[in-house]
């Protein structure tokens, strides 16, 4: 147990090197268009991606994965937009190349990549997606912080309330159901891409 937690300490901290922090998934457009611009909208924005967008999608990937089936071309297939796909494959790359320490993984869209070694380690499904939606949730929170800008205080307050939306994307996941309504979030995704000023690449 100990040594399963020490691994997904290390796999999903912002320190392992898979280059999230270069990442908004389309967070910068929305901030740019001020439909998110505060505590309150960061929270409804993430937690219609954790049940109806990008975080949703991860994770059912990252079940059926886990459970030894292939699903790298569908991931790449349900990337809305170019740099989404680049997201997913660039950060699962990295991860992949990272975790050569714990016997490595196979480089794939990051949620089938850590599910993989996930999975190869023998640590509970549930334990590892929840470090994984957590880990994704931390992340886009540190872009906001930075792109609305955003105290580091709203910033704690708002991954506490969204506590309750990882552990019901958690539990739903369980049902295997792809697909997305995150029309907005596909939406700011693609116009990223012609954005004039940019910190992040997606």
């Amino acid at each position: 147990m100990a040594d399963a937690l020490l691994n997904l300490l290390t796999w999903f901290s912002p320190a392992f090197p898979t280059g999230g922090f270069a990442y908004s998934s389309g967070l910068e457009w929305e901030v740019e268009q001020g439909t998110v611009r505060n505590e309150e909208t960061l929270i409804i924005w993430l937690e219609d991606s954790l049940t109806l967008g990008a975080l949703w999608t991860d994770a059912v990937l990252f079940r059926r994965a886990h459970a030894g089936e292939d699903v790298t071309n569908l991931a790449l297939a349900l990337c809305p937009s170019a740099e989404r796909r680049l997201e997913t494959t660039a950060q699962g790359n990295a991860f992949a190349a990272a975790a050569t320490a714990w016997g490595g993984a196979t480089p794939a869209p990051y949620p089938v990549a850590g599910a993989q070694l996930t999975a190869a380690h023998n640590i509970p499904v549930n334990d590892a997606l929840l470090a994984y939606l957590h880990a994704a949730v931390a992340n886009q929170i540190s872009a906001a912080v930075r792109l609305i800008p955003l105290g580091q205080s709203a910033g704690l307050r708002a991954l506490k309330a969204l506590e309750p939306a990882i552990r019901a994307t958690l539990e739903q996941s369980l049902f295997l159901e792809l697909g997305t309504a995150s029309w907005a979030a596909d939406i700011a995704g693609q116009k990223h891409e012609t954005q004039y000023t940019r910190l992040f690449r997606t």
